[in-house]
């Protein structure tokens, strides 16, 4: 009771008072949230390794390189990869490549003539699931394909075993890092290459517990301990070259070049590349290789 008569009828109050109303708001967020992670993290893959379209293949590349289809099985698939023989007599270097994703080994038979000429075999390992592979990719089952196309390559005679070469670029980088963390490499080439899919996605506000693929190159470099070289464009936006300088500060000895280019248009950097391998021993200096070739 009041002076003035009986106390007003009191309403629920505003809504945020509201316990029932609180609750359902917060289910509300936490469904929200749970469809929005349970999304990121089953449909990660699809971002991680897009496959290139169908018309990206071109087989008849693998006639026209002089090159052969060796085929090795992972997880009870078979996955293909392509030698690219250099010219070399006896037992000569060979470097591994590694591609960046929405691509396909097909698309690089041709660009590694220069190497080719300077008496290095080049093979090409495909994803699973990429191209005429089977299986499905992950970072567990791309590193067993090149683990596997590494132990075939290593006991061929053509190849000396001792001067092995890993060479990735973008996504090919964090791969051929973690088989550089499973076999002895003479050395590195990353080119684009990020220091771990838990930092690139970082700015995405994904929670690094929902990243099914870490490919952490920098933890690979922190204990690599053969020469490194970085490739990385000043003006890439997929991946910001401020991963290259981190990859470096991992591997005080790496050599980091930072090109005036983006992540896709960087032009081939081989003189670069045989440079860095020549200094380290790895294959004879290519202005000899060269000069050979202009000879024979």
């Amino acid at each position: 009771m009041t002076d003035t008569g009986p106390d007003p009828r009191r309403g629920p109050g505003p809504f945020f008072f509201s316990r029932q109303r609180m609750l359902t708001i917060f289910l509300v967020i936490a469904g929200f949230l749970l469809l929005n992670f349970a999304a990121m993290y089953f449909l990660q893959p699809t971002f991680t390794f897009p496959r290139p379209p169908p018309a990206a293949a071109r087989p008849q590349a693998l006639q026209e390189a002089r090159g052969e289809a060796l085929w090795s099985e992972v997880d009870g698939q078979r996955v293909e990869a392509w030698l690219l023989p250099g010219d070399a007599a006896g037992a000569a270097p060979l470097m591994i490549y590694a591609h960046g994703n929405g691509e396909l080994i097909d698309l690089w038979a041709d660009e590694f003539a220069p190497l080719r000429a300077a008496g290095i075999h080049v093979l090409l390992v495909e994803y699973p699931g990429y191209g005429r592979s089977a299986g499905t990719p992950s970072e567990s089952s791309v590193t067993a394909a090149l683990v596997a196309a590494y132990d075939r390559v290593a006991a061929d005679p053509r190849v000396d075993a001792r001067r092995i070469v890993g060479h990735g670029r973008s996504l090919g980088g964090g791969a051929i890092a973690q088989l550089a963390a499973r076999r002895p490499l003479a050395a590195l080439v990353l080119e684009s290459t990020f220091t771990s899919l838990r930092d690139v996605v970082r700015r995405y506000f994904i929670p690094h517990v929902l990243v099914r693929n870490r490919f952490d190159t920098r933890g690979v470099l922190a204990k690599f301990r053969g020469p490194v070289l970085l490739l990385h464009g000043q003006f890439d936006e997929v991946i910001p070259v401020a991963h290259a300088q981190v990859l470096k500060a991992a591997s005080p000895a790496a050599e980091l070049h930072v090109l005036p280019c983006g992540h896709n248009n960087c032009p081939p950097q081989w003189e670069l590349v045989l440079s860095f391998l020549t200094a380290n021993g790895v294959c004879r200096a290519h202005e000899e290789a060269k000069h050979e070739n202009d000879i024979g």
